[in-house]
């Protein structure tokens, strides 16, 4: 639970024009947090159905609601 409500303050701060990159550089604990936050590409079964079902839906440039996977909760930027 705090770790949402954490979560959902980055994403405000985001929507409020705060960099995504550089916000995840400062606070994530996701392995990717050196590249910005980039998780990269990835297809179909290459990423927790989590990540999968999460991104499918958003367009480029959307930002996602807080993401509940198997290795914690995220906010994803959808960027290509």
């Amino acid at each position: 639970e705090e770790a949402i409500a954490k979560l959902e303050g980055f994403r405000q701060r985001i929507v409020n024009g705060e960099d995504f990159g550089t916000l995840a550089e400062k606070e994530s604990d996701c392995g990717s947090h050196a590249r910005g936050g980039d998780l990269g590409w990835f297809g179909p079964g290459e990423m927790q159905q989590a990540f999968e079902d999460g991104t499918k839906n958003l367009k480029v440039g959307e930002l996602s609601g807080v993401i509940d996977s198997d290795s914690g909760v995220h906010i994803i930027l959808r960027t290509g």
